[in-house]
């Protein structure tokens, strides 16, 4: 059996992902997403190991048995230039990860801790100690926050913030959460406009598709209002890029951490995240779609992905197949 890698967070375990299977398994490593490279690869492979599969790689990997994501996200797999023979499984882990990403993000935006670590740094003490005007800012306990999508990261946020005295309440697309433990009310999407009402967090991490791009929007930001915070940790578009910096710019909402954005690198390591200056505004944290990026979700998902690379081996039913849609 040939498997391709072509997932970069995999490098730092290699090793474990050898340990873990059968020594008849070849492995083609790809430290860099080269497209060409991958279609030449794919030729004769049986597994392709990465999140973008683009329609000339889908096309070429003509035996492909198995596309395994590193991620939850599918989002960029071209399922329809598939072969009939595929199947799409992926993978999870990062709950923890981006949890504790969501936690301490809610905290440097709500207690204002950016804006005063940069005042300091030109000597100015911004806090109400020393300056008249400045407010004390409120601790998360009793703060509301509002989950656009509740899945693993959402559950797994609400139990690091109601142990701090937070509440909580949520929309998903079918209106069903798994626990409702820690909400005060669950609902569909068509009660967004409620959640962000009453919400003074957001937390989005729903999934990215047709019905969700562009949910949130002026309309919608206008609603949260200028003490309301969003934290976006699924995909950009879910959030209006345009709108997002106006609303920030003009104090429409109070502040957002960003960590999903509207551009990447296609090659390197630089490319402008958005075509808005958001680097200019004082009331965002900007980060590079590091929040579920750490030792214990890559470890997880090399041993779900070897797993479901064994099965496959020895003719058994994968776990967590998303395509063909069962």
């Amino acid at each position: 059996m040939k498997v391709v890698v072509g997932e970069r967070n995999l490098l730092p375990h290699r090793e474990l992902l050898v340990s873990l299977l059968p020594s008849s398994v070849e492995l083609s490593w790809h430290p860099t997403f080269d497209e060409a490279a991958l279609v030449v690869d794919l030729a004769d492979a049986d597994v392709y190991i990465g999140g973008r599969v683009t329609p000339a790689m889908a096309r070429a990997g003509v035996g492909l048995r198995l596309v395994h994501t590193c991620g939850a996200g599918t989002d960029k797999v071209s399922f329809d230039d598939l072969p009939a023979i595929t199947q799409v499984a992926n993978t999870f882990h990062h709950e923890d990860s981006i949890a504790e990403y969501i936690m301490a993000a809610a905290v440097m935006l709500r207690r204002g801790l950016i804006a005063q670590d940069r005042a300091l740094r030109s000597g100015t003490w911004a806090t109400s100690v020393y300056q008249d005007g400045v407010s004390q800012p409120p601790t998360m306990r009793g703060a509301m926050v509002g989950y656009v999508g509740f899945g693993h990261i959402g559950r797994r946020t609400a139990d690091l913030l109601g142990a701090m005295g937070a509440r909580g309440c949520a929309v998903t697309g079918s209106g069903r959460v798994g626990d409702t433990a820690g909400l005060d009310w669950h609902a569909d999407t068509s009660e967004l406009g409620r959640l962000l009402k009453e919400s003074d967090v957001v937390v989005v991490s729903a999934p990215l598709n047709d019905r969700t791009t562009g949910m949130i929007g002026a309309a919608e930001l206008a609603q949260l209002g200028p003490d309301g915070l969003v934290i976006n940790v699924g995909r950009g578009p879910l959030v209006v890029e345009r709108d997002l910096y106006e609303a920030l710019d003009a104090g429409t909402i109070a502040g957002a951490a960003i960590d999903v954005w509207y551009r990447y690198p296609s090659v390197g390591d630089h490319a402008e995240p958005s075509g808005m200056p958001f680097h200019q505004l004082p009331n965002v944290l900007m980060t590079p779609h590091t929040s579920g990026v750490t030792r214990d979700t890559f470890v997880g998902r090399v041993h779900d992905i070897a797993d479901n690379i064994g099965r496959l081996l020895d003719g058994r039913s994968l776990e967590r197949v998303v395509w063909p849609v069962r």
